[in-house]
């Protein structure tokens, strides 16, 4: 049984910063449950936290430790509705698909909130993000989509930035103007994981690291995960590992694909930094997508190098501090204290892939880069779909996800060729 391992060839600065991280035992011989979960991350843990506050009992286990993964480790930015703009949506799905699938979002955003500010997980949230064009030829849809967003969805938090704001409020004359949302905001990820996961624990969940799933069946209405030292019974589980299921389930393995995503954190910057005033976070317009935003001590926090074929870089650093220097020139020397990188899960259409992959057993992943946000909320969501109520998940579920092309053998290839060819028209 294989699985894609956590690429960690740095330290991260969310590891180094937060307060504790409590160790959970791994599994040692076989137990029952109502519901088991297959991934510690937000996803799951998530869920594991709502199910056992419902009175469900529920057996969670990780491969590695909870935040190994994407969760633990990703740009911290929460985000507005789904990964594609509204009005992309309406045009494929017509406005109250859109819409419903928008409001669900800006669901998931406050409860994200509420559920921290209830479990007392201080996740140090930080209020905006400016979303950037980084050709001139952008510029009037970012405009438009303010104006779509206020008067067609009801979302009034967003604003238009022309060139002249745009490059006062990230402190560079990089790019050409955007929007900025106040709406929304970014967090330390790894805090939030550490505390949902005390969460669940609180509410009884059973909670198991380093106990990796061998394998997954479900006959005579009993779902079995085995691991390498007992075996999990159930009626019902959620597979929630995201980018790092490896041949574990193949219905999900064929629609959710890895691609490496790499962060750098800098020395803090000092009070008289010209670097996002505001402390917004920033995404571009880039097919391989740029992030960054300062933390609460000063840092710049930069993603951006993304890899989509096994294999790590050799130097993290090197490649985020040129990207850093792109947009800062005058940072091209700046000391970087911490990179590190992780897997995220993609789909093709970059939308989540939410499935009954089979009986009894629903899988959920791929939230392509908007997951802080929408991971979580899933999670909420499938314990109301085991309490009995699936309306709301199944916004999800029906969503058209396509396999990758090739099957297991040439779609990570053919990714790599595609989205280099993006990342090619990025530049030019």
């Amino acid at each position: 049984m294989t699985h894609t391992s956590p690429i960690s060839p740095g330290y991260s600065w969310y590891e180094a910063t937060v307060p504790e991280r409590p160790e959970y035992p791994a599994l040692d011989g076989d137990r029952q449950a109502d519901v088991v979960v297959i991934g510690g991350g937000f996803t799951g843990l998530s869920a594991a936290a709502h199910l056992a506050k419902a009175g469900t009992d529920v057996v969670l286990i990780e491969a590695h430790r909870f935040g190994d993964g994407a969760s633990g480790r990703n740009g911290g930015q929460l985000g507005t509705g789904q990964r594609a703009w509204a009005e992309e949506l309406e045009a494929e799905l017509g406005f109250a698909r859109a819409k419903a699938l928008f409001d669900l979002a800006e669901e998931a955003k406050a409860h994200l909130l509420e559920f921290a500010a209830a479990n007392e997980i201080d996740i140090d949230y930080m209020p905006g993000q400016i979303s950037v064009a980084h050709k001139k030829r952008y510029v009037d849809a970012y405009k438009a989509h303010a104006d779509i967003m206020a008067e067609r969805f009801g979302y009034p938090h967003i604003t238009f930035l022309d060139a002249e704001e745009t490059a006062r409020r990230l402190g560079s004359t990089h790019y050409f103007g955007g929007t900025r949302d106040a709406g929304t905001g970014h967090i330390h990820p790894l805090k939030l994981v550490v505390g949902t996961a005390r969460a669940a624990a609180a509410a009884g969940a059973s909670l198991f690291e380093n106990t990796r799933s061998t394998g997954i069946t479900s006959q005579g209405g009993k779902v079995r995960v085995t691991t390498e030292r007992g075996t999990i019974t159930a009626d019902k589980a959620l597979i929630a590992v995201n980018a790092y299921g490896g041949d574990l389930e193949p219905v999900s393995a064929a629609h959710v694909m890895p691609i490496g995503s790499f962060i750098g954190a800098t020395v803090p910057l000092g009070d008289d930094s010209p670097v996002i005033p505001g402390g917004e976070a920033v995404d571009d317009s880039r097919f391989v997508v740029r992030y960054f935003r300062k933390s609460k001590d000063g840092r710049l926090l930069f993603g951006g190098r993304e890899i989509y074929a096994p294999g790590d870089p050799q130097d993290i650093a090197i490649h985020i501090r040129r990207q850093i220097a792109e947009i800062y020139p005058a940072l091209k020397d700046v000391e970087i204290t911490h990179s590190w990188g992780g897997y995220v899960g993609i789909t093709m259409p970059r939308k989540p892939f939410v499935r009954e992959v089979m009986p009894n057993v629903i899988s959920a992943g791929g939230y392509s880069g908007h997951g802080v946000m929408l991971s979580n909320f899933t999670g909420k969501l499938y314990a109301e779909t085991v309490a009995g109520n699936r309306d709301r998940l199944k916004l999800l579920e029906e969503l058209k996800i396509p396999p990758f092309p090739g099957g297991r053998a040439l779609r990570s290839p053919l990714l790599f060729l595609a989205l280099n060819w993006y990342a090619l028209r990025d530049r030019i």
